[in-house]
């Protein structure tokens, strides 16, 4: 896939959003270099946050060393940190999946004064710069309200949650069962913890279709990894039956990735929230390269649609993540929209 966003419309969105001196590929705003560490590569959404980190790095983005990649294993993140700040490494954009883990090496980056932007989760312990989140637990009400709705507030559903040593899986999986518990106390909820693995999430549906098989509803806290695997077992059990036709199951995703979009437009599943990989990757290099200019920021409205709060740690900025449907899936203003095929 590549982007259809210019470089041009790069470097003019990181000139608006910034303000901060030279849209330049070969300097930050106080000199120095961002170091980055990708936190895995085997799911469309961070291919696609990378594919975005790129493109703003290659057309006008700060300065910044190779991108290393953890591959969702925390002592590969405290590794890879270690090794860009010995390369010269200003500032740090990480993404730590396991997000009780990393609280030492948060400390030591502090020590060195060393800005740290957390994306898409929020580190249980240690100073950080800037966290670079949507609210994970509006995903886990949002996914609650819909499927609660669309069931008619009764039935039976089932959860592939992520990994609840996450702070992303935790929020979405408590938000979610305090919905469903208020809300929809006639829903009953499978609750199936899958440590974002699409082949465990597999094993446990399937299970739970033996038991079940008057399952309604799936509730899946990430599409990029369970998407595929879930429509091919519902397949292959001959439950995937069309959106509006009977023995539909009603599926809500979180990611907002290409394919979902596409299943939606299909039929196979009803909704997604998108989590905007554009946005992830504009303002983790955006506060990056305001850490390394000394810059503070305090709680309140942004001028990008979003709400900067104060938590223990820091500060977050929390994107906003629309809701898709079958109403709303060719909007343009998607980021999965935006990309094209090659």
């Amino acid at each position: 896939m590549r982007l259809r966003t210019t470089g041009a419309a790069v470097c003019a969105a990181v000139l608006a959003t910034a303000a901060l001196a030279g849209c330049n590929r070969g300097s930050s705003a106080a000199g120095g270099k961002i170091g980055i560490d990708m936190p895995r590569t085997d799911t469309d959404f961070w291919n696609s946050y990378q594919q975005y980190l790129e493109k703003d790095l290659d057309h006008g983005g700060p300065a910044a060393l190779p991108l290393s990649n953890s591959q969702n294993d925390i002592a590969k993140v405290v590794s890879n940190v270690q090794a860009l700040t010995d390369q010269g490494a200003k500032a740090i954009v990480m993404a730590p999946q396991d997000t009780g883990a990393i609280a030492a090496a948060l400390q030591r980056l502090a020590e060195k004064k060393i800005p740290v932007v957390s994306v898409d989760t929020r580190p249980d312990e240690g100073k950080v710069y800037m966290v670079v989140r949507a609210d994970n637990r509006a995903y886990g009400e949002k996914s609650c309200d819909y499927l609660g709705r669309k069931l008619g507030g009764k039935g039976r559903v089932a959860e592939l949650q992520g990994d609840l040593s996450s702070i992303n899986g935790r929020d979405r999986s408590e938000a979610f069962a305090a919905c469903m518990k208020q809300k929809f106390p006639k829903i009953t909820v499978h609750e199936l913890a899958t440590d974002w693995k699409g082949e465990v999430a597999s094993g446990k549906l399937q299970s739970l279709l033996a038991q079940h098989p008057d399952l309604d509803g799936i509730y899946m806290q990430a599409g990029g990894a369970f998407l595929q695997p879930t429509l091919a077992l519902l397949e292959q059990k001959k439950r995937l039956k069309p959106a509006g036709s009977d023995g539909h199951i009603t599926i809500i995703s979180n990611d907002g990735i290409p394919d979902e979009l596409d299943a939606i437009r299909a039929g196979k599943i009803d909704a997604t929230l998108s989590q905007p990989a554009d946005l992830y990757a504009r303002y983790a290099l955006y506060y990056a390269e305001a850490g390394l200019a000394g810059k503070t920021f305090k709680p309140g409205p942004t001028d990008h649609g979003s709400t900067i709060v104060k938590i223990k740690n820091g500060l977050e900025d929390q994107l906003p993540a629309p809701l898709v449907t079958k109403d709303t899936v060719d909007d343009g203003k998607l980021w999965a929209n935006q990309l094209e095929k090659k």
